[in-house]
């Protein structure tokens, strides 16, 4: 009899999880994501170009889309002057669990929709990204800070690192929100895998993420050209000064065909 009475509250527990479970899942729009390019393919007549993301998600939360590549290691050249005269290099600054390139964009400031302890959890904004990279060599935290946004600067001169806010569309249909945003895609992003991360947040905590992929390779004559200077430099380097010559002598057969310079 005690057997049969765990039984029937076994199932009926198991029933009522279930029930809850398909219930949660019908009362709450599950947050989505996705890109427009999910390959960006590099050829020879390669610019760069726009990538757009849009997704599903509850509506009334806030919105904060990270595309980001692995963590890696950079390694940047300290520059100083040198008796006081010449700026040369004067050491050399290591960057590890350091995201090559780093795209941040947020319906507000993060600071004011997430708890910094969220924000360190996820990795979501400048600040909780000095606390992740580790440098060296670096004395103290003032010294670490200073290049750190010595760092954050390279980057953004580089175009590999961005944020902003308020850039994200929102719109409500069905009881659903959606969202959307259209940002450059610069062509210094180099081939990887990188994710895009969507986060959901609500009472300055993230309570939700979606997650996709995009896969950006090099293609035809720009693969054959980087696999060959990186596996035969000396054939790479003998196309490079053909190339250079050939150049020359085309741009001098302009010159003395129009005259020559005056």
């Amino acid at each position: 009899m005690n057997l049969k009475f765990q039984i029937s509250n076994f199932k009926f527990f198991t029933y009522l999880f279930l029930f809850l479970l398909i219930f949660t899942g019908q009362a709450f729009a599950e947050l989505t994501v996705d890109a427009n390019h999910s390959h960006v393919k590099i050829d020879f007549f390669y610019h760069g170009s726009t990538m757009s993301v849009r997704g599903v998600s509850d509506p009334g939360v806030d919105l904060i889309i990270k595309l980001a590549s692995p963590d890696g290691h950079e390694v940047l050249k300290q520059k100083g002057k040198v008796a006081g005269v010449l700026w040369m290099n004067v050491g050399t600054l290591k960057f590890e669990n350091a995201p090559g390139v780093y795209f941040l964009h947020s319906t507000k400031k993060v600071e004011d929709i997430l708890s910094s302890e969220e924000m360190e959890r996820h990795s979501i904004g400048y600040p909780a990204l000095a606390k992740h990279i580790q440098m060296s060599p670096v004395s103290n935290e003032e010294e670490k800070t200073k290049w750190f946004n010595e760092f954050v600067r390279f980057k953004e001169n580089s175009r590999l690192y961005s944020t902003s806010t308020g850039k994200i569309s929102l719109t409500e249909k069905d009881g659903k929100g959606n969202y959307y945003i259209l940002t450059e895609w610069p062509y210094q992003v180099p081939p990887g895998t990188y994710t895009v991360t969507a986060y959901a947040v609500k009472d300055r905590k993230v309570v939700e993420t979606a997650q996709t992929n995009i896969t950006v390779e090099q293609v035809g004559v720009v693969k054959t050209l980087a696999n060959m200077a990186k596996n035969n430099g000396v054939l790479y380097g003998i196309i490079s000064i053909v190339a250079a010559l050939g150049a020359g002598f085309g741009v001098g057969l302009i010159f003395r065909k129009g005259g020559g310079a005056h």
